[in-house]
């Protein structure tokens, strides 16, 4: 049975997609969003870019549709259209198995990093209540707190730094392509859950070093490592 490297102490983990079963409205509303600005697109395209900030993707895709720049301050602009698409949309549906995920890499002594491109304040105020004393402000990372997001690794060496950790103490936690290249790059030893409609090929090529179908997977295998 596969086990966990030696001397973990941390894990960083991504949010939407992992403990919110809520890409499914994030990807509507990107796709009504983007359907407003001119652009044709499938809904699920948008788990492909899953990780990257708000501003990041929309400047990715409007320059590579319309061939727009935009400035940041548009950008943000944009992005506010679709927070309230998403709240819209989106119902808060917690993922089948994370709490028990959670609890099973607190009974393994691991600390855990919230680390998301997000920067949606109403489900990351959610967190603390819904997987209450995981996830304190201090260690968190959202997409209001770096430069580059995900693929980039600056987000997960930030939940490093706040781990307290170096890489090779630390596990990622992702369900997103862009997301395990951020944690491949970052050093760490990166675990995809595959909850959205992605392939497990598209990880192995990201270069997961474990891959489970789903999270209650992923909180059995830790229970019994």
């Amino acid at each position: 049975m596969e086990k966990l490297p030696q001397g973990i102490k941390a894990a960083l983990i991504d949010m939407d997609g992992v403990l919110y079963d809520s890409m499914p409205f994030h990807a509507r509303a990107w796709h009504q969003l983007f359907t407003e600005l001119g652009v044709k697109s499938n809904p699920d395209e948008y788990y492909l870019y899953e990780g990257m900030t708000g501003a990041d993707t929309i400047g990715m895709i409007l320059k590579r549709e319309l061939n727009q720049d935009t400035t940041l301050e548009e950008r943000k602009e944009i992005y506010a259209r679709k927070s309230d698409l998403f709240k819209d949309f989106g119902e808060k549906r917690l993922m089948p198995g994370a709490a028990e995920m959670l609890a099973a890499l607190k009974s393994l002594g691991l600390s855990t990093v919230l680390v998301t491109g997000s920067a949606q304040g109403n489900l990351l105020d959610s967190v603390n209540i819904d997987y209450p004393g995981y996830f304190p402000k201090e260690r968190m990372v959202t997409g209001n707190d770096v430069n580059k997001g995900k693929p980039h690794p600056e987000p997960y060496l930030r939940g490093l730094e706040k781990a307290g950790v170096k890489a090779s103490q630390a596990i990622v936690v992702e369900n997103a392509p862009l997301g395990v290249r951020a944690g491949k790059a970052a050093g760490c030893f990166t675990i995809a859950v595959t909850t959205g409609p992605i392939p497990r090929e598209v990880f192995e090529k990201e270069g997961a070093d474990l891959i489970f179908p789903d999270m209650i997977s992923f909180a059995r295998w830790l229970e019994n490592i």
